[in-house]
C-alpha cells in the first residue's frame, strides 16, 4: 500500500500536504528481513502505474526480491496516518476498496512457480480480510507450502476496519492447520479466537503477562502451533509506551525484557517484530535469543518514522545487550 501522513503531528482534518511512503504487513516483514542480510521476496498485485514504478524502486533498494510481482487492476491501495501525542491516539483511515490485490483471482498466482526454492512462507490475517476471493488465494499458497515442506508464519493483525471478529474467526480458523509459527498482539486472541487474558486492562495500559502465557498455550494446543509468540504493549498514552513479547515453544515460555518507548512511530512496530522474529529462527536463533531479537527490532523501529525497520543487526544487538542509553554515536 502508499502509506500518506500530514507532517509532523498535524491531523488529518488540518493538512494541506501529505508525505508519501509504502507500506503492508507482509512487506514490512519482507524489508526487516532483507535489511539484515536475508533473502526476501515479496508477491502481490499491483496496477502499472507511476505509484507502482515508485513503490518498486523503492523496495528494491531494501534488498527485496519482487520477481513474482502480478500487474493488473486499477489501483494501489492507500492509507492515511495520523500520529497521536500524549492522550490523543493515532488515527488510521484505510483508502483500498477496488485495490488491485483486493480484486485479485486465484488465477492470478502460479504458487508453484512462486514458492519454488522457498524455505519460509509469511501471511498476516489482514489479506485474507480483503475480499472473500483472498482467503482461498491464502489457501491455496499454503497447501503448496504444506506440500513443499515450506514453514509457515502468520501475523493475526486483526483490523476492525477491515472485518468482523465473527468473519475473521471463521476465516482464520480454516488457514490455521498450516501455520507453524502465529505472532498475535494483545488483543488478536480475543478478537479473532474468542480466548482472552484474565487480569489485563488494555484502555489502562495494564498487562499481566501470566495471564498472556495461558493464552499463548490455549492458542497454541488449539492449532498446533511450533511455535507461538505475543506482543504485549501497555499504552500509557499516544506518546509513550510499556513493550516486551513471549515466546512459547510447546513446552516452555520465553519472555523477553520490558522496554519504555517515547514513540516516534508506532505504526508497523508489530510487523518489525515479526521481521525480527522470522530472521532469528530462520537463522537458527535459540527461543530466548530469537524473542529478546524480535523486540528490541521493533522497539527501534518505533523510534523511526514510516513503517519499515531499518535497524542493523549491530544496533538490534547492542540493545539487545543492554545499550539502550540513547546517547549520541560518534
Amino acid at each position: 500500500m502508499g502509506r500518506l501522513n500530514p507532517h509532523g503531528y498535524l491531523r488529518i482534518a488540518q493538512a494541506r500536504e501529505f508525505e508519501l511512503s509504502f507500506a503492508g504487513g507482509e512487506i514490512n516483514v519482507a524489508v526487516a528481513v532483507a535489511n539484515f542480510g536475508g533473502e526476501a521476496a515479496f508477491v502481490t498485485k499491483l496496477p502499472k502505474n507511476d505509484l507502482t514504478v515508485n513503490a518498486i524502486r523503492t523496495l528494491r533498494g531494501y534488498g527485496v526480491d519482487l520477481t513474482n510481482l502480478v500487474y493488473g487492476g486499477d489501483r494501489l491501495g492507500m492509507y492515511y496516518v495520523e500520529r497521536g501525542a500524549s492522550q490523543r491516539p493515532s488515527k488510521v483511515i484505510y483508502d483500498r476498496k477496488y485495490s488491485a490485490i483486493s480484486m485479485a483471482k486465484r488465477e492470478d498466482f502460479d504458487w508453484k512457480k512462486i514458492l519454488d526454492g522457498a524455505s519460509w512462507f509469511h501471511f498476516t490475517g489482514i489479506t485474507p480480510s480483503l475480499s472473500d476471493e483472498l482467503p482461498l488465494i491464502c489457501e491455496d499458497a499454503l497447501k503448496e507450502c504444506k506440500a513443499r515442506g515450506i514453514t509457515v508464519s502468520c501475523d493475526l493483525n486483526y483490523r476492525k476496519n477491515l472485518w468482523s471478529s465473527e468473519r475473521a474467526g471463521e476465516v482464520m480458523e480454516k488457514l490455521m492447520p498450516y501455520v507453524d509459527v502465529c505472532l498475535a498482539n494483545e488483543e488478536d486472541a480475543e478478537k479473532v479466537f474468542g480466548i482472552k487474558a484474565d487480569n489485563s486492562d488494555l484502555l489502562g495500559g495494564k498487562l499481566s503477562k501470566e495471564s498472556y502465557e495461558i493464552v499463548a498455550k490455549k492458542l497454541a494446543d488449539k492449532f498446533g502451533f511450533d511455535k507461538l509468540a505475543i506482543t504485549l504493549r501497555g499504552s500509557l498514552s499516544a506518546s509513550d509506551n510499556t513493550w516486551a513479547g513471549i515466546l512459547y515453544d510447546g513446552t516452555k515460555v520465553y519472555k523477553s525484557k520490558e522496554y519504555k518507548i517515547h514513540l516516534v512511530d508506532r505504526v508497523g512496530g508489530g510487523d518489525s517484530f515479526g521481521g525480527g522474529l522470522v530472521y532469528a529462527l530462520m537463522s537458527g536463533y535459540e527461543p530466548q535469543k530469537a524473542i529478546e531479537f524480535a523486540v528490541a527490532t521493533s522497539c527501534l523501529k518505533q523510534a523511526t518514522e514510516y513503517d519499515f525497520s531499518i535497524s542493523s543487526l549491530d544496533e538490534v544487538n547492542k540493545l539487545v545487550n543492554g545499550d539502550g542509553s540513547g546517547r549520541v554515536q560518534r
